[in-house]
């Protein structure tokens, strides 16, 4: 359910974005907006790294920043010339000033390997250099539907010589150790001689250590060692083999040529040292074209024995021969073909933000491993921030991308998690734990994290992985996965927790988890984090029911687990009772989940005293001095919202996220796109764009200005959560698919793809409907909201958005019947028993309030406002007693004026009616009145949280009558019940004096006035 959320509060929320998303202002754009492409159309030497980043090709396994093939030639410090290999690491001893046992002893950096992409044009002697001659055309494109990187420059040397260069380059999405680049030249004005000097360098300039956590720690020595180098002159084969200098992996990268000209010939070939190369020339007429196709491949020890490299590379170089760069080509297209037919995202109206959807996700598959031996980094591989690492960003964000577009790369993932298994019970044991802990990051499954209170302190990382786990068997029913790895990962992880937390007598016995870091990396070493507290449950409850499925349904690999790790009935039983017994704190006066033991004490963060200048903050205040206070760097608690939504309330989520939206700053690109969809879930539209458009295009827009050190690959793969979980609404819950879906104003329309057990779902959303269509399999149950629909192939289903009103929801005193005459006689009398002065001013305060509440303004000035809980809880009892003395005078007679005619008109017309009074004898009111026949739902003013203005009450009833809010409208006579109404996103109208309840949709003198008619006709006018 979606209310939308009152003018008061989306302008509220607006304000506290802006002061802390100064710098996601969009600029003017950086590249023009194209559907499917990325497009440079002038060079500027002083952009030129971060389009290293956007340029950049890969299939996973093999990297290439976008540098241009004659090099760079500008200014020192903006070009990164970047090639990298997933998986393929070096390592070196991590120095501490101060060591620990258990702190990590060696840092694994993923390497920039040999360069081979390089060609050097030579035009009748001159070099062509962007910095010499003079430069006619000039314009790069990346095409996302070909998968290729397009340069075509016209350029004319210092001797006058005309050139246009045509060059594609490709890295192949269907041959993991192969990459080709096809280099045409035209001869526009001459004729003479073109040189071609074909390269591979092996001597890398390695990054320089900065102030940045983020970038890594950087070194200056030479983490690739030469150990030989040779040229093949039949083959045209170029190669060299390097060594890692500690990890002692072996590398092998080889080149071959094609050249077509009319008269080319092979001059010479140079081996000295990290260099090595082969220089081709060829006559040319003008208007004739030579080409020169380049082939690379990298073949290294870690994915084969040693001895195998030069007769593997040799294998490929020769397939791309036959091939052809041609052949690749059209390899390429239909793979590419085939990934957006399942995972492309449409969006009318919006250019710049269709764009930013499909470069994210042509980004996420160039970076993602698929070999089940690797992962995906945090800057996949485009980039060498945070070293290549690996992290929670795979399971939480870019997992749910490849589940549900592309599940064989998702069970990948999960195969790379499940290879890794082994070193996460060895890094639990280091911890003095049973089970298994994965690491915060890694290469090869160790841990990295060389500050513990934001590396290993963040264990929820095993309970994200239980979690992405969970999602990706309930999408696919990969059962097989699910028995033959993923429920030892499962039991291992769960092992570790029911080990780590123990049972507090402090707590009441609760089930607690201390010295934890959760989400938020501003705020660390705490005893039980909200989130990680819930994520658990969730894994162990999860562990015990999948014990039970093998136990029952898979004896076999239920037998084979038990006798490889030990599994007895009695430990997964343990499982479900930490479960239930998990303590999740929750603060019950400000009626929200406190992000952990602590976190509510602390001073808030003086975000109005902050200059725009000092974010992210972790790069200008010390650690401590942010773990002082109320602040996050992202989404924590909010994030479990979303996660586990069907947990909480509506009620929750929106308190829940009016308190934590405002503390946190962002810092994090992993954040914006979670406040996006909860944005969504809650109703306001307008934060959730705003939030949407700082995700997708943060690197195109580079809003955090660091796309020069690598792509944001969460973010990318959050953008698409954005509006598949946000705008599309999508739940996956106890194995049940559910959208409810809503259109931003600023889009004409929208569609997705989903893949669930093996058929693909398409939904479009347009302004005045949604239609869902089973494109590919047999028979698809969904919900729409709370509809169930049955899908059946290419038979599209529309549901209209029109909504219409189905319920009205009615408070009690002053609208139904006028018992407030009662409640102010029956405070009287317990003021009076009490001596405390109470009076008909007094008596105002009340309305609208809960009775606890009402009490303690009864009690001010009295001497017994600091009573202990059950002195009040007696005295409120005192007070029922009188009023419910005095109810007993009720009569069907005391219905307000026009009340009665107005129930029956909505009965007949098929309204639902709810009654949302927090008055614990509201039902035996309606009975007095002879109204209880009407309503089909009253609150229950025990379960809930917290009172009016607070909109629980009335998502409550709206909920119990199986009515969305958006399709409500509440009665009222109190400002805070009208507060309410509008709070929970539906129509408000007031009873009494227009000055108090100005903030209603409508206001009218008395019921009286009030009839079926006006409110039908104040719906329709939305």
């Amino acid at each position: 359910m979606r209310p939308e959320i009152s003018a008061e509060i989306s302008t509220e929320i607006r304000t506290e974005m802006n002061i802390k998303m100064k710098s996601c202002e969009h600029p003017s754009a950086l590249y023009p907006y194209r559907e499917w492409s990325i497009e440079e159309e002038h060079y500027e030497d002083e952009y030129n790294q971060r389009s290293e980043s956007v340029f950049a090709l890969g299939n996973g396994y093999i990297g290439m920043r976008g540098n241009f093939e004659e090099g760079y030639h500008g200014k020192a410090g903006a070009s990164v010339a970047g090639n990298y290999l997933n998986g393929f690491f070096d390592s070196e001893p991590v120095v501490y000033p101060e060591g620990a046992f258990g702190y990590p002893s060696r840092n694994q950096a993923m390497l920039n390997v040999s360069d081979a992409r390089i060609i050097r044009l030579s035009i009748e002697g001159h070099e062509f250099r962007l910095d010499q001659g003079k430069l006619h055309r000039y314009k790069r494109r990346l095409d996302m539907r070909s998968g290729m990187l397009h340069r075509e420059l016209e350029w004319e040397s210092p001797a006058g010589h005309r050139v246009l260069l045509v060059i594609r380059r490709m890295v192949a999405l269907t041959h993991k150790h192969l990459a080709a680049i096809d280099y045409a030249v035209t001869a526009l004005n001459f004729s003479g001689t073109l040189k071609f000097d074909s390269a591979v360098d092996g001597e890398i300039a390695r990054p320089e250590v900065t102030g940045d956590p983020r970038l890594g720690a950087g070194s200056g020595e030479s983490r690739l060692l030469l150990e030989d180098t040779g040229y093949d002159a039949a083959a045209r084969k170029l190669w060299m083999k390097q060594r890692t200098r500690h990890t002692r992996f072996a590398l092998l990268t080889a080149v071959s040529h094609a050249l077509q000209a009319k008269s080319g010939r092979e001059m010479s070939h140079q081996l000295i040292g990290q260099r090595i190369s082969v220089c081709y020339a060829a006559a040319v007429r003008s208007g004739e074209t030579v080409t020169l196709t380049k082939y690379i491949t990298y073949h290294t020890s870690r994915d084969y024995r040693e001895e195998e490299l030069p007769g593997r590379s040799a294998e490929v170089l020769a397939l791309a021969n036959e091939l052809g760069f041609a052949g690749l080509a059209e390899e390429q297209q239909a793979y590419l073909d085939s990934f957006w037919a399942h995972a492309d995202v449409e969006i009318s109206g919006d250019p710049a933000l269709q764009q930013g959807i499909r470069f994210n996700a042509y980004q996420l598959l160039q970076s993602v491993g698929r070999d089940g031996a690797t992962n995906i980094g945090a800057k996949g591989l485009t980039g060498e921030g945070y070293e290549g690492h690996y992290f929670w960003d795979t399971e939480m964000y870019m997992l749910p991308f490849f589940t549900f577009t592309q599940p064989e790369i998702a069970r990948a993932l999960l195969e790379f998690r499940y290879a890794t298994l082994g070193k996460a019970r060895e890094r639990a044991a280091v911890m003095s734990q049973k089970g298994a802990l994965y690491p915060w990051r890694t290469i090869d499954g160790e841990e990295n994290s060389a500050y513990f209170p934001a590396g290993t302190a963040q264990a929820h990382i095993n309970a994200d992985i239980a979690y992405g786990l969970k999602q990706y068997i309930q999408a696919t029913g990969d059962m097989d996965f699910l028995v033959s790895r993923g429920a030892e990962m499962l039991f291992e992880t769960s092992r570790f927790w029911a080990d780590l937390g123990h049972y507090n007598p402090a707590r009441g016995g609760a089930f607690c988890i201390d010295a934890v870091t959760g989400p938020d990396e501003y705020t660390a070493i705490v005893n039980n984090n909200a989130y990680t507290n819930l994520m658990v449950q969730d894994q162990l409850q999860y562990a015990y029911e999948t014990a039970l499925l093998l136990q029952r349904d898979y004896p076999a690999d239920y037998e084979r687990l038990r006798q490889a790790i030990g599994l007895t009935p009695e430990e997964a039983e343990g499982w479900r009772e930490a479960a239930a017994r998990m303590f999740i704190p929750f603060d019950e006066q400000l009626g929200i989940y406190a992000q952990d033991d602590t976190f509510l004490s602390k001073q808030k963060w003086d975000f109005e005293h902050t200059p725009a200048d000092k974010y992210p903050l972790l790069l200008h205040y010390h650690p401590l001095v942010i773990y002082r206070h109320q602040v996050l760097k992202q989404a924590d608690l909010v994030m479990a919202l979303f996660l586990l939504g069907n947990k909480f309330s509506l009620a929750d989520k929106l308190r829940n996220y009016h308190y934590y939206e405002p503390l946190t700053t962002h810092d994090s690109s992993l954040s914006p796109c979670i406040h996006s969809i909860m944005s969504a879930e809650i109703g306001d539209l307008a934060g959730a764009y705003r939030y949407f458009s700082r995700t997708v295009r943060m690197d195109l827009d580079d809003i955090n200005h660091n796309a020069k050190d690598g792509l944001h690959m969460a973010a990318m793969a959050g953008s698409w959560m954005s509006i598949v979980n946000g705008f599309g609404g999508m739940r996956l819950a106890q194995g049940e698919l559910g959208f409810a879906p809503v259109l931003p104003e600023q889009w004409e329309s929208y569609r997705f793809k989903v893949t669930v057990g093996g058929q693909l779902l398409d939904i479009f959303v347009e302004r005045e409907a949604v239609v869902y269509t089973l494109l590919e399999g047999t028979a698809l149950e969904i919900r729409h909201k709370k509809q169930a629909l049955q899908l059946l192939p290419q038979e599209p289903v529309r549901i209209p958005f029109a909504g219409r009103l189905e319920a009205v929801i009615f408070d009690l005193d002053g609208v139904i019947t006028d018992s407030a005459e009662f409640h102010y006689l029956a405070w009287q009398a317990l003021a009076d028993e009490l001596g405390s002065p109470f009076s008909r001013e007094k008596n105002e305060r009340l309305k609208g309030v809960s009775r606890m509440e009402s009490l303690e303004i009864v009690l001010e000035g009295s001497g017994l406002a600091k009573l202990p809980e059950a002195g009040k809880l007696r005295l409120a009892e005192q007070k029922n007693d009188h009023y419910r003395q005095m109810i007993g005078r009720i009569t069907p007679a005391d219905l307000l004026p026009g009340i009665r005619e107005l129930l029956d008109s909505l009965h007949e017309r098929g309204i639902s009616v709810g009654l949302a009074s927090a008055s614990l004898n509201a039902p035996l009111i309606l009975e007095r009145l002879g109204a209880a026949r009407w309503f089909q739902a009253v609150a229950d003013p025990a379960a809930l949280r917290k009172g009016k203005p607070d909109p629980e009450i009335f998502l409550q009833v709206a909920e119990r009558l199986g009515v969305p809010p958006g399709n409500c409208i509440g009665v009222e006579d109190a400002a805070a019940g009208v507060a309410a109404i509008r709070a929970a996103g539906m129509k408000a109208v007031g009873i009494g004096a227009a000055g108090q309840l100005g903030a209603s949709d409508l206001v009218l003198p008395s019921t009286a006035e009030l009839d079926a008619g006006k409110l039908l006709e104040l719906f329709a006018a939305r």
